[in-house]
């Protein structure tokens, strides 16, 4: 648990997402981060190639569209929201809507299929992201299973269902789709663009090219100039999601993009009550987070106007024991904070009679709607914003 100062990133942000590029001594420093990146870069890369020649296949699901929302980033480019504003938008229209998901960090492998409308199973067995999923689209059937093509065939044969998002899908290239939407945070782009372990990526920036449309996840508005991200290490920084840069097309030249502005929507009190943003503006706060970034969560309560006491920060997908948060609550208590505040998917693994509040992000369109709806397989697509 990190005892940090509230408005410090991690340790992992600092190394995979440097505010300059790195001086030559931290470069040598963490030269055995790059050494170890070698091996998994190569597997990464022979792996794909095996689907690129045609020797490992990816099998379809003829009558059922499966869109693919995934990232190259390890963590933290929101993601999860994105599914969530598309399965809203795919249900509005009509369509009969499957989330087809791992289910990560869960400890049974037994397959799960469930609504929010019905009695949702434990976190232990189903994981935060899936019961986060089922409880803000009830209406969307949940598939947990490792094995997503059986899911896929299970969502139109047992289900008929007609759509599918293929949460956290990019990597999962078992399944055929029909879209690739991959989602990239303007803040901070790529990071270091160095693959795992000494960078965020999961693949090199060159996978790409199988998007085939781009969520850039934006905090300003579009005419607003973000702040420079930092490109490979000892190189100049780069203008926020340079695709050029990267050596991919851009925009007009067959990767269409939409532009996403995150934000919070709503406080949501221990009882499920919605409150307006404004609610704790003043207010001294404890943030708890498990979070693979949760550098941002913490510049969301600053937006919000309350004051971060301290942080009690976790890795993503962390399992709160009752030691943890007792301790949590010690500290609010000590330092007189008001309230122990959270991320709706933080919540879900927090036992009943926990007392804390949640940040609602809400997810607003600003370009390219129709490139959404195209990808989305929907008619009547609309004019850019």
């Amino acid at each position: 648990m990190s005892a940090q100062a509230p408005e410090s990133p991690t340790a992992i942000e600092r190394v995979f997402y440097p505010p300059s590029p790195e001086p030559w001594g931290r470069r040598a420093l963490l030269s055995p981060l790059t050494a170890l990146s070698w091996p998994y870069a190569a597997a990464v890369r022979l792996r794909g190639a095996l689907y690129d020649l045609g020797m490992l296949r990816a099998e379809r699901v003829e009558g059922l569209r499966v869109i693919s929302v995934g990232n190259l980033n390890v963590g933290g480019t929101g993601k999860t929201p994105a599914v969530l504003h598309l399965a809203e938008l795919l249900v509005r229209e009509g369509r009969k809507v499957g989330i087809l998901t791992r289910g990560y960090g869960r400890r049974s492998q037994e397959p799960l299929t469930f609504t929010g409308a019905e009695s949702l199973p434990p976190v232990e067995d189903a994981g935060d992201e899936p019961l986060l999923l089922a409880s803000r689209c009830p209406s969307v059937r949940i598939f947990v299973n490792a094995d997503r093509v059986s899911s896929a065939w299970r969502a139109r044969d047992d289900y008929g269902l007609d759509t599918v998002l293929l949460d956290d899908g990019f990597q999962h290239r078992r399944l055929a789709r029909d879209e690739n939407l991959v989602v990239v945070d303007e803040a901070v782009g790529l990071g270091n663009g160095h693959m795992l372990p000494r960078g965020p990526l999961r693949e090199p920036a060159s996978s790409l090219r199988r998007a085939t449309l781009l969520w850039v996840r934006t905090s300003t508005p579009p005419c607003a100039t973000a702040s420079p991200i930092v490109s490979r290490a000892g190189e100049a920084p780069r203008a926020p999601f340079d695709a050029r840069a990267l050596g991919l097309p851009a925009e007009g030249e067959g990767l269409p993009r939409v532009r996403a502005r995150y934000g919070p929507s709503a406080w949501v009190d221990p009882s499920g009550g919605l409150h307006p943003t404004e609610a704790l503006s003043g207010q001294g706060v404890l943030a708890l987070a498990g979070l693979g970034r949760p550098g941002g969560f913490l510049k969301t309560l600053r937006s919000l106007g309350v004051e971060v006491l301290d942080a009690a920060l976790f890795p993503d997908h962390h399992r709160f024991t009752v030691d943890e948060l007792r301790d949590v609550e010690a500290r609010a208590a000590k330092l007189g904070a008001v309230k122990v505040v959270t991320t709706e998917k933080d919540a879900v693994r927090l036992p009943v009679g926990f007392l804390a509040w949640k940040v609602r992000l809400g997810v607003d369109v600003l370009e390219g709607e129709s490139h959404l709806r195209r990808a989305l397989g929907l008619s009547g697509a609309s004019a850019d914003l």
